[in-house]
């Protein structure tokens, strides 16, 4: 088993032995060092954003110093959802190493699946001229950051 993935499955481990949340651990590898661990603690935080990818991406900033994690690799023991991988990308992870696949997740009653397949927009536009003043006063600032 690849060190980074066995880290990742020990942080799965511990997550669900400790009923944090489901099976899902992760961790984030800057030139050979982890920099960043994490696993789903949705059940301890009472939070649906707690994904092991999620709290990784938090440690690794944290360790860091920085919002950009350009240069890193990620390790999961399972495919990132949706929300994970928007999340990786936002930080500018470059490469993705996932254990089990969406069918496997399916299979222990997990439903990621309807994610990816989701078809009908739960979301419609409103007041877009009062937020895009804020948008316009955020675009005139000097020192602003584009991320």
């Amino acid at each position: 088993m690849n060190i980074y993935m066995k880290k990742a499955a020990e942080e799965a481990e511990a997550g669900i032995r400790a009923g944090h949340g489901g099976p899902f651990g992760c961790v984030i590898v800057k030139n050979g060092s982890v920099i960043g661990r994490g696993h789903n603690e949705v059940i301890r935080n009472q939070d649906p954003t707690c994904h092991g990818e999620i709290m990784a991406i938090h440690d690794a900033c944290r360790t860091l110093g920085t919002y950009d994690l350009s240069g890193c690799e990620l390790y999961t023991t399972a495919a990132p959802c949706p929300m994970c991988a928007g999340a990786i990308q936002w930080a500018n992870i470059g490469k993705v190493y996932y254990g089990c696949r969406v069918s496997d997740t399916d299979r222990i009653g997990f439903r990621d699946q309807v994610f990816y397949d989701e078809s009908v927009s739960r979301s419609e536009e409103l007041d877009r001229a009062e937020c895009l003043k804020i948008f316009d006063e955020y675009a005139s600032m000097q020192d602003k950051k584009i991320y």
